[in-house]
């Protein structure tokens, strides 16, 4: 009985020790049968609601504005004694540039303001005016095209102070030098309406197909060139011209600190012959050492049958301060 119980035990031992394949037992397993009980399915609805937002306090601009202010001074002096000669002098030069820009398309409104005053006094001649100018432009225009516009401008041009004539006609120096130009004597208004081709944003093109000239000589005692008036009849203090305006005007970076500001004007008279068309070209070239020293190059070519038969033309070198803002 003993050994039959051992025999029994072995062979239940080695059965138990047998390997199962789980792979066959997944294969044919049965699998329960499905939840019998109903399922609820309820669709998710998707509201808008409205949530109060606070404004930024952001605010679109259309105005574009720029000031430009220079302020240039030389002097010089030499004692009684100097061998190479010389006499004192100083000079002061200054100019004021305010432009100011409302664009919001199609409408675009344009000012600019240039003021120019220089004096300088030579020891034994007293003080001499440099430079003068006062030139106030204002442009409407409206959008046709990409490049094009319809405008309608208005300018006046003239002086602060009194202009003399310190030669005699044959070159030779005048003892009483004579009054050639006053405050509005010269002054040029000018109304202008016509198109206006702008290609990129630093140059623009007028072409003033209805243009009226309005010139004023209001000092009637200034003389020039001993026959003209700056085309006003003597005694007489008010003329008026219609005529055909060609502006073009350059405002331009060429380089980091070099900037060129440029306006050509051509005017031709509707009723007066061809040699009184009037050309002007008024250029300055600004060189920034830094933020407020600069070189200034500027100047202005003419010719105005009006004014003089022949060409004139002024130059200007200075170093000073130049601020821009902002």
């Amino acid at each position: 009985m003993l050994f039959s119980a051992c025999i029994f035990s072995a062979k239940a031992q080695k059965t138990d020790s047998l390997k199962v394949d789980t792979n066959l037992l997944n294969k044919y397993r049965i699998d329960p049968g499905k939840n019998a009980l109903p399922f609820r399915f309820r669709p998710i609805h998707i509201q808008k609601e409205l949530v109060p937002v606070n404004m930024l306090d952001y605010k679109v601009s259309y105005w574009h504005k720029s000031i430009i202010f220079g302020l240039n001074f030389s002097q010089s002096a030499f004692s009684n004694n100097y061998s190479a000669g010389g006499v004192n002098a100083i000079a002061l030069g200054s100019n004021f540039d305010f432009k100011a820009e409302y664009n919001k398309t199609p409408f675009d409104y344009t000012t600019e303001l240039n003021l120019l005053y220089g004096i300088s006094k030579n020891k034994g001649q007293g003080s001499r005016k440099t430079n003068d100018r006062i030139f106030l432009d204002n442009k409407i225009a409206s959008q046709l095209s990409k490049h094009w516009f319809f405008f309608g401008s208005l300018s006046f041009e003239s002086q602060f102070d009194k202009g003399f004539n310190y030669l005699n006609p044959d070159g030779s120096n005048a003892q009483n030098p004579f009054l050639i130009s006053n405050f509005m004597s010269p002054g040029y208004l000018t109304e202008s309406v016509g198109f206006e081709y702008k290609p990129v944003k630093y140059f623009d093109l007028r072409l003033g197909t209805g243009t009226a000239r309005q010139t004023f000589v209001l000092d009637t005692t200034i003389y020039h060139n001993q026959s003209s008036n700056y085309g006003v009849t003597a005694g007489h203090t008010f003329k008026n011209e219609l005529a055909l305006q060609v502006v073009a005007a350059i405002d331009k970076d060429l380089m980091k600190n070099l900037h060129i500001t440029a306006r050509y004007a051509l005017f031709i008279p509707y009723q007066q012959p061809l040699a009184y068309i009037g050309h002007r070209i008024d250029a300055t070239l600004t060189a920034k050492v830094n933020r407020l020293i600069a070189v200034t190059i500027n100047g202005t070519f003419l010719y105005d049958k009006n004014t003089s038969t022949s060409v004139q033309g002024t130059e200007g070198l200075a170093l000073g301060v130049l601020y821009k803002f902002p």
